[in-house]
């Protein structure tokens, strides 16, 4: 399995403004400097975290999808965040997987009740994993992270990207669980979060993370703004795999 170069980029975010915010990380990206094969962008870029579920939404293959679409083809790499997307069952919290050749999509399985998204969205019911260069990447999308059997390495995927909006009164939680989907799973973790305040008035600390699938910590970005580049090695995981197969001694269960 080849290495994984992962960009994480970590912002603030304009609230409710898609054309400012896609505008921002446009100029994030295009002062990377090196090449990438993978751009991971916090939950809800274009807005934040807002419930304005219908006036935020756009309809599948919108401005976003399209912009995501040719940075993908314009760097030759991978590019995903979630947006939020109105289909006819309603309006979904949907992460998109964009490569030069396709759009895949996962929609938010756990919906944040504390903050009434349970009430303005509907639930995803489909768990993703998408290929991309010899990786199997499970997509996850912020709450999802507290509920590990969802997210449970079934020797199905190489690396999980949890993608959120998550305050800073919580960021133990976030690191920490990060951490330990990683150690759980004997796969790669990656998790994104943005920076500054919302219109809400809440915090965030970013505290971006990529991390080895034995829970070492191999980027932290604590509470900067910008691209952040990781190498993620595929070797070093099948052989950690093979060393230690606990995986080997794991529960079957099934989703329901």
């Amino acid at each position: 399995m080849q290495n994984l170069n992962v960009t994480l980029v970590q912002c603030e975010l304009a609230w409710e403004q898609p054309e400012d915010n896609r505008a921002q990380i446009g100029d994030i990206i295009a002062g990377m400097g090196s090449a990438t094969d993978l751009i991971v962008l916090p939950e809800m870029f274009t807005t934040g975290f807002s419930m304005n579920a219908l006036a935020n939404a756009e309809e599948p293959g919108g401005p976003t999808e399209q912009w995501m679409l040719q940075l993908a083809r314009q760097y030759d790499c991978a590019l995903t965040g979630s947006i939020a997307v109105r289909v006819e069952q309603g309006v979904y919290n949907r992460m998109l997987f964009a490569t030069p050749d396709d759009v895949r999509i996962y929609d938010k399985r756990h919906l944040f009740r504390m903050a009434g998204e349970d009430k303005r969205y509907q639930p995803g019911a489909e768990r993703v994993i998408v290929p991309w260069r010899g990786w199997r990447i499970l997509l996850q999308v912020c709450y999802d992270l507290r509920f590990p059997i969802f997210s449970r390495n079934r020797e199905d995927y190489d690396l999980a990207l949890y993608v959120a909006n998550w305050p800073a009164q919580r960021r133990y939680h976030w690191r920490q669980l990060l951490i330990a989907r990683a150690i759980e799973n004997l796969a790669c973790v990656v998790g994104v979060n943005r920076i500054g305040s919302d219109a809400r008035g809440l915090d965030y600390s970013g505290d971006s993370l990529a991390i080895a699938g034995d829970g070492t910590l191999l980027l932290d970005r604590l509470n900067d703004s910008g691209a952040a580049q990781v190498v993620l090695d595929g070797a070093a995981l099948l052989h950690y795999r093979q060393g230690f197969p606990c995986h080997l001694d794991a529960d079957r269960f099934q989703l329901e």
